[in-house]
């Protein structure tokens, strides 16, 4: 799975924490989907797909209920942080969401929130979008590190890792 050996790789730049509790999700395994801890911290995995009709990269992340059908991920269940890797010819990146902001923008099912089974990301190389998309793009930048032309371990470690400053902006 390339989204998987590529993060394996990210996580080994700034950690000597093993990935552990790996497991395949195989209802998104089309967005090579997959579930780790990484020290006292729990990942949910996912590889965005550029569509040919929509500007973006789409990904999907849902469970099957108690009668087999489709869901969100609800909040309590879900793990610390969901982690979208982007990985588009010469242009890659990660996008890695904290629980928290996944629930402030209503992804995860919590309360009387829905969620949403599937997300459209937007990194910075991408422009000229329009208004909604702009939007989600704007709440996506500071989770998001371009890996195309060089590696900030100070700001892939902060989000792995810490995030703690980005979650009071």
């Amino acid at each position: 799975m390339e989204s998987l050996d590529y993060l394996t790789k990210l996580v080994s730049k700034i950690s000597d924490l093993p990935l552990e509790d790996f497991q395949i999700e195989e209802q998104n395994k089309e967005y090579e989907g997959a579930t780790f801890s990484l020290g006292k911290q729990t990942f949910r995995s996912r590889k965005a797909k550029r569509t040919p009709k929509k500007i973006g990269y789409f990904v999907s992340f849902w469970e099957k209920d108690t009668e087999r059908n489709n869901q969100p991920y609800h909040s309590t269940t879900a793990p610390d942080k969901l982690v979208i890797t982007v990985l588009d010819q010469e242009k890659s990146g990660q996008f890695v969401f904290p629980k928290k902001v996944l629930i402030k923008n209503g992804i995860l099912r919590h309360g009387e929130v829905r969620g949403k089974m599937a997300l459209r990301v937007y990194p910075d190389w991408i422009q000229a979008l329009n208004k909604t998309a702009t939007a989600t793009q704007n709440w996506q930048r500071p989770f998001f590190i371009d890996l195309t032309d060089e590696l900030d371990l100070e700001k892939l470690e902060m989000l792995y890792f810490k995030q703690a400053d980005l979650l009071s902006k």
